[in-house]
C-alpha cells in the first residue's frame, strides 16, 4: 500500500464517505487481476467468453439507460463561470460537491472499494500524469487495469509525489439517469462521477483525466491535450518514420485510421503504418534534438483501446480484431450462443443462428442485436501495429496535424491550410454529422471545434488562442495543417470515397506535402491536390466523381464561414483577432 500521507488522507475521507465493507488496492499484478475476473463472473458483472475462440475475453452488459457518454449532465465546476465558456455545463464547485457527496454517501454499503493509482502515459516520463481513482464496480477497476498503467513502480513514484496527481472518484450508486453526474473540479484537481458505469462517464482516466482536466493543466503549463490519434508512417521514399496527429469527433472512423492496413498496392511498395494511439494526444514543445529550435512531440496517454464494436470487420479494420480476439473486455454487443462468442452488426455476412441481443434478451427482428456505441476494452500490447514508439518516454515527432469529420456535401477529400493561423481556423470550423458515441439524435449537424467540444475542459474561446501561441512557440518548425473527409457522397447517398485503407493514398500526399516532393493547387480557402500528385493506382473510382471531391467550392466555403461566424457569435465569445484578421477575410467586415 502507498504511504504518501496525501493519498492516504483521501482514501480515508473517501471510505468515511461512501462506506464500503472492504478496501482493495490494486497492484496491476496478473494474480490479482484474475482473482477480479473470478469474482466479477461469480456476481454476473461478468460472463467469461468461450476460451478456444477468444482467451481471456469476457462480455459485460450495462443498464440499458446507461450506454453512453452523458454530456448534459458533465459539469466543469471552477470559481468563474466565464473560464468554462459555453461549450461546456458550470457549477459552483462546492455546492456541486456538497449535492453529489450527498448522493455518494454510504452508496458503497456492502460493496468492495477497489482503490487504482495509475499512470496516463510511460511511468516516470515527463509527460505523464498519475491518478487514483477509487471505484465499486469490479468492471470499470478491470477496464482501468486495461487503458492505464498499474504497477508496482507507479506505486514507488507515488511515495515521492506529494499531493501533484488527480483524485478520481467513481459511485456507481443505483444508475439512477436522473441524478447521474460527472463533474470536473480542475482547480482541485479531482473527477467525481456518480450514478453512471459507463466506460466515459467511469473510466476516469480517459476523457475526464486525459482531456477535461489535461486541457486545463496543459492551458496552465504550456502544452495540447487532444482528441487525437497518432500514426505513424513508413515511406519507400524517406528514411525516417513520420508521425501524424489527427482529430475526428467520436464514431468517426479514428480507430480504423489509427490502425490503417495499407492496401495491397501500398504494401508491395514497402509502406508501413504503425500505431501510436487511438484517441488522445498529449502534445508538448521540446527543444529538437538537432538544435534547430522548438518541435512537436507527442505520447498517448492510454495503455489501451476503447473501440466502437459496430463497423468493425476484417474489411474496415482487420488490426483491430486482432486486437480484440484475447484479453479483451466486451461492451454491450450480442452473444453467440451456440460458441460462446460475440458479435455485433456487420462483422461478418454470415449471422449466428443462437443469438441474445445486448440486453440478454433474444433478439427481435427490426432492432440492434449489439448496441451502436457497443464497446470493446484492450491492452495496445495486443495490436498487431502497434508502434515500437509507443512506449517512448519522450514521444514522437509531428509533421502533420489533419482535422476530419463526416461531410456528406462539403470539405474536399483533402485541403491544406496556408499557414498554422489558417489552420487554427479550419480546427475552429470542424463540424460533423452527429454518431451514436453520444446521447441525443444521430445525423444531426454538430459543430465541434478540433472534435474537442465534450472535452475541452476550459473555454473554448482561451483554447484558440492557446492553439496560436502553441504555433508562435514552434515558428517555422509548425506541424503542417489539413483537413480530410472520407465521407463524401454522390447524388444516390453512396461514398465516393472508398476510404478504410485507400485513405493511405491522401496520407501519402499529406507526407509528400510535409517533405515538399509534390505541388499542390492553390485555392482562396487552402491547397488541394492534383490529380497527378495523388496516387490512383488501381483505385476503381471515377475521375469525374475523384475531381468533385477534391474540388474547393468557393461559394459553399462562404457559406460555411457565414454559419462557423453565426454559431460563434450567437454564443458570445470572442474569436481571436489573429482569426478575424486573417487575409483574405474569413469573417464579415462589421467584425473586424
Amino acid at each position: 500500500m502507498i504511504k504518501n500521507k496525501y493519498v492516504l488522507n483521501w482514501v480515508s475521507e473517501v471510505k468515511n464517505l461512501v462506506e464500503p465493507n472492504s478496501v482493495i488496492w490494486l497492484d496491476g499484478s496478473k494474480k490479482q487481476t484474475e482473482e477480479l475476473r473470478k469474482d466479477s463472473c461469480k456476481s454476473g458483472e461478468l460472463i467469461k467468453l468461450n476460451e478456444n475462440f477468444l482467451p481471456g475475453c469476457y462480455l459485460h452488459r450495462s443498464n440499458p439507460n446507461d450506454v453512453a457518454r452523458v454530456e448534459s449532465k458533465t459539469f466543469i465546476c471552477c470559481e468563474k463561470k466565464e473560464d468554462v465558456g459555453f461549450t461546456n455545463n458550470w457549477h459552483e464547485p462546492n455546492a456541486m460537491l456538497d449535492k453529489i457527496s450527498k448522493i455518494a454517501k454510504g452508496s458503497y454499503k456492502n460493496r468492495k472499494m477497489y482503490v487504482i493509482p495509475f499512470s496516463m502515459g510511460h511511468v516516470g516520463s515527463k509527460f505523464s500524469k498519475l491518478g487514483i481513482e477509487i471505484t465499486d464496480s469490479v468492471y470499470v477497476a478491470l477496464n482501468m487495469l486495461i487503458m492505464t498503467r498499474v504497477n508496482n513502480k507507479v506505486y514507488e513514484i507515488f511515495e515521492s509525489s506529494d499531493n501533484n496527481w488527480t483524485k478520481c472518484l467513481h459511485c456507481s450508486c443505483n444508475c439512477d439517469e436522473d441524478n447521474r453526474y460527472v463533474c470536473h473540479f480542475p482547480e482541485k484537481n479531482m473527477v467525481f462521477s456518480v450514478n453512471s458505469s459507463y466506460g466515459g462517464n467511469a473510466l476516469l482516466g480517459k476523457k475526464c483525466l486525459a482531456l477535461r482536466l489535461a486541457s486545463y493543466m496543459g492551458k496552465k503549463e504550456g502544452w495540447l491535450a487532444e482528441h487525437m490519434l497518432i500514426l505513424e508512417i513508413k515511406t519507400p521514399y524517406i528514411d525516417k518514420a513520420k508521425y501524424i496527429c489527427a482529430a475526428f469527433p467520436s464514431g468517426c472512423g479514428k480507430t480504423n485510421l489509427a490502425m490503417l492496413k495499407p492496401g495491397k498496392t501500398f504494401e508491395e511498395k514497402g509502406y508501413k503504418i504503425k500505431c501510436v494511439g487511438d484517441d488522445i494526444a498529449w502534445l508538448r514543445v521540446v527543444s529538437n534534438s538537432d538544435s534547430s529550435g522548438k518541435i512537436l512531440r507527442a505520447i498517448n496517454p492510454e495503455n489501451g483501446f476503447f473501440g466502437v464494436g459496430i463497423g468493425t470487420n476484417e474489411k474496415t479494420n482487420p488490426n483491430a480484431l486482432k486486437t480484440a480476439s484475447r484479453d479483451t473486455i466486451f461492451t454491450n454487443v450480442a452473444y453467440n450462443t451456440e460458441n460462446g462468442t460475440v458479435w455485433w452488426e456487420d462483422l461478418s455476412e454470415k449471422i449466428p443462428k443462437k443469438i441474445l441481443d445486448w440486453k440478454g434478451e433474444e433478439f427481435k427482428k427490426n432492432s440492434w442485436m449489439a448496441h451502436p456505441n457497443s464497446r470493446f476494452t484492450s491492452p495496445a500490447v495486443n495490436c498487431p501495429c502497434l508502434s515500437s514508439e509507443f512506449e517512448n518516454p519522450d514521444g514522437v515527432p509531428i509533421s502533420a496535424v489533419i482535422f476530419g469529420g463526416r461531410r456528406a456535401k462539403f470539405t474536399p477529400l483533402v485541403l491544406q491550410s496556408k499557414n498554422w493561423v489558417h489552420g487554427v481556423f479550419l480546427g475552429m470550423a470542424m463540424s460533423s454529422e452527429t454518431t451514436a458515441a453520444a446521447s441525443g439524435k444521430v445525423g444531426v449537424l454538430r459543430h465541434d471545434p478540433f472534435g474537442m467540444i465534450p472535452f475541452c475542459g476550459y473555454n473554448i474561446f482561451d483554447y484558440f488562442n492557446h492553439w496560436l501561441e502553441i504555433g508562435k512557440t514552434l515558428n517555422e518548425n509548425a506541424p503542417k495543417i489539413f483537413n480530410v473527409n472520407w465521407f463524401r457522397t454522390d447524388d444516390n447517398g453512396d461514398f465516393i470515397w472508398p476510404g478504410f485503407s485507400e485513405n493511405l493514398r491522401v496520407l501519402d500526399w499529406i507526407i509528400k506535402r510535409c517533405e515538399n516532393k509534390v505541388s499542390a493547387k492553390e485555392t482562396t480557402y487552402g491547397f488541394v491536390p492534383k490529380i497527378s500528385d495523388l496516387n490512383v493506382e488501381n483505385l476503381n473510382i471515377d475521375e469525374k466523381k475523384l475531381i468533385s471531391i477534391l474540388e474547393d467550392d468557393k461559394i459553399l466555403w462562404e457559406k460555411e464561414i457565414k454559419e462557423t461566424e453565426n454559431f460563434y457569435e450567437k454564443n458570445g465569445g470572442k474569436i481571436p483577432d489573429e482569426i478575424k484578421n486573417y487575409s483574405p477575410p474569413l469573417f464579415k467586415k462589421s467584425q473586424l
